[in-house]
């Protein structure tokens, strides 16, 4: 399969355009919970694809407005590359979305279409899923003030969560598109740092927000205090290792989920993530 079959086309694909600010590309993100969005600029002679701005690229120049400052060269590939090809440039370069490009943007291509592909059978998906799960399960707990669980995300440098109750056991799931979900942008903010915790509460603290490792600038973005079992995903979906890629791949694409706690009877003791079905392909 190649990636003109599995891509988004130019005609469906959402960007922002030089010249533009910061705030175009940071209500776009929270809009699509994407991690970046391609950039163009209108030329004499059509449409010219300039690169990517990233979540990433709004930290690190928090006080950049002007969106021809922000943009990032990025990987890209061609609408005849494989799937597989693909597959590997994405886990190679850490990528989620990789730009179709020939001349100018044809389209984009995401780990998610990659997915599609395994869970249709047109890419390989007999890989079991206890062979290619992580057994690092990065958790939260069910009472933690969200402002803290997302930047525990953070440190973690995973979108995800698995959440545990008093007892120890699987309730929910946290991602960052949960907290994305919730958070509210706020315009003319004149203090970067602020948390919406009060500034008695013991789990309150200044600085950057992050979301996995996906980011977002807190001089933009408010996150509810409320605790992590308000906000998570209860309806928990597990896999067991005997169960393939494809049937994983399936599972994702129906729940609509980027991963997949892995379990041995009533045990956690994996996960299984989209970008885990990528690698069995590499």
């Amino acid at each position: 399969m190649n990636v003109a079959d599995a891509m988004t086309p130019r005609a469906d694909v959402v960007t922002v355009e030089i010249p533009g600010t910061r705030d175009d590309v940071l209500e776009y993100l929270q809009e699509r919970s994407f991690s970046s969005v391609p950039v163009v600029k209108q030329t004499d002679e059509g449409e010219e694809f300039r690169g990517i701005v990233s979540r990433d690229a709004l930290i690190e120049y928090p006080d950049e407005d002007q969106l021809a400052l922000l943009v990032d060269e990025v990987p890209t590939t061609s609408a005849g590359a494989s799937v597989e090809e693909v597959a590997t440039l994405m886990v190679r370069e850490g990528e989620r979305r990789i730009p179709v490009v020939d001349g100018q943007l044809e389209g984009i291509v995401t780990v998610t279409d990659v997915v599609w592909a395994i869970a249709n059978g047109d890419a390989d998906g007999d890989a079991e899923c206890g062979d290619i799960a992580e057994t690092d399960v990065n958790c939260v707990y069910a009472e933690t003030p969200l402002p803290v669980a997302e930047r525990e995300l953070s440190y973690a440098q995973v979108p995800y969560g698995v959440v545990l109750d008093d007892e120890g056991s699987m309730c929910g799931m946290l991602t960052e598109v949960d907290v994305i979900d919730v958070a509210r942008v706020v315009e003319g903010e004149a203090d970067t740092g602020e948390s919406i915790a009060n500034e008695d509460d013991d789990w309150a603290w200044e600085g950057i927000k992050a979301v996995g490792n996906r980011y977002m600038p807190t001089r933009n973005v408010e996150i509810p205090a409320g605790p992590v079992s308000e906000f998570m995903t209860e309806d928990l979906v597990t896999i067991t290792g005997r169960r393939t890629a494809q049937e994983a791949a399936q599972t994702m694409i129906d729940k609509e989920i980027e991963q997949i706690p892995l379990i041995s009877g009533d045990e956690l003791v994996g996960i299984v993530r989209d970008v885990d079905l990528l690698e069995a392909l590499v």
